[in-house]
């Protein structure tokens, strides 16, 4: 197992919570989305990365949070981003305990981001 998905499973196992058990959820949904994506650990985080940085995941007190790095240049129809609205280049999503997550929306935003990181390198 490489270094980077070593620290990203201690880091879910650490919390021991529900946010741990959505981080694995979230990462799990993350993989599938595209082949292309290298897990990786910068930052003291999880990070995804194709062709540059794609989307990190953290946890914070309150919750779980998605950074895509490029989420500015995105199409979003679900409306999935709801946090870092006002950010030049980024956008989140901020997961609570018990939020609902639409797994195909989410998967088609990470495709999305990995399109856009190999077409403006």
């Amino acid at each position: 197992m490489a270094e980077a998905s070593r620290l990203i499973d201690e880091r879910i196992a650490e919390l021991g919570d529900w946010r741990g058990m959505l981080m694995g959820r979230l990462r799990a949904i993350i993989n599938q989305a595209d082949s292309s994506l290298k897990e990786e650990w910068k930052w003291e985080t999880a990070v995804w990365t194709s062709k540059g940085n794609v989307v990190g995941m953290g946890a914070f007190k309150q919750g779980v949070k998605l950074n895509f790095f490029k989420g500015a240049s995105l199409p979003d129809p679900h409306k999935l981003f709801n946090a870092g609205l006002e950010a030049k280049a980024s956008r989140a999503i901020d997961f609570a305990e018990g939020s609902r997550i639409d797994e195909a929306a989410l998967r088609d935003l990470v495709r999305a981001a990995v399109a856009e990181n190999a077409v403006n390198r």
